[in-house]
């Protein structure tokens, strides 16, 4: 499964981009919001220090406007994706920018059929908010396991990315429901490491290396 951030906070992203494990990124306009960056030098900044797919947002309603955006900022990078919403113009812009190569990531998504939708479109990446499921008392990740079955079935080639991620259990659910993707906040990917066990063990190693008086350099 590839790491992808959630993320425009660029000194974070640098920070763990150099752990040399991070695959893409996603962002959304309330991130970009949040960021207080000029849009155009953000996503430039971004996709210079992230090697691979760059999911940016169009922000139209109709689909000829979306095109015209997902064109506009397909030039930005070589590795942007176009988000597109999960509505029906979503869907016909998406087909569109597709007969165009252009990368796509149909985003908002809660249900299988949307998810058919999204892979009928042509869509690169369909992103499944397993988190805001939870929050309304329904199985996220059962939507994960859904849909790559659906997709399995008929050989679409859509990657399913797993977004809305909460928690490190949701990173893990993901990666054993078959998800492409999990796309995570730095403040949850910060947690993926932590164990008290291991945390117990290296100070158990440690005290002995040390009370052993020894050296390796």
């Amino acid at each position: 499964m590839d790491f992808f951030l959630d993320s425009t906070d660029l000194e974070e992203i640098k920070r763990l981009n150099d752990l040399g494990i991070i695959n893409g990124l996603t962002t959304n306009p309330s991130l970009i919001y949040k960021a207080k960056t000029p849009f155009e030098q953000l996503i430039k900044n971004i996709c210079s220090e992230i090697k691979g797919p760059v999911s940016v947002e169009t922000v139209a309603e109709d689909s000829n406007q979306m095109i015209k955006q997902g064109i506009k900022l397909s030039k930005m990078a070589k590795n942007i994706v176009v988000k597109l919403p999960m509505t029906w113009e979503g869907i016909k812009a998406c087909t569109e920018l597709s007969k165009i190569n252009i990368h796509t990531n149909v985003t908002l998504c809660f249900s299988t059929t949307q998810a058919i939708l999204a892979a009928k479109a042509g869509a690169t990446f369909i992103s499944p908010f397993i988190g805001r499921l939870d929050d309304a008392n329904i199985d996220g990740v059962q939507l994960i396991r859904e849909i790559k079955q659906i997709y399995s079935n008929f050989n679409y080639t859509t990657k399913v990315l797993a977004a809305s991620i909460r928690t490190k259990n949701h990173v893990s659910q993901s990666a054993i429901a078959g998800a492409d993707v999990a796309t995570i906040p730095p403040k949850v990917f910060n947690t993926l490491v932590d164990h008290n066990l291991t945390d117990r063990g290296l100070e158990i190693f440690n005290s002995d290396w040390h009370k052993s008086g020894q050296k390796i350099l």
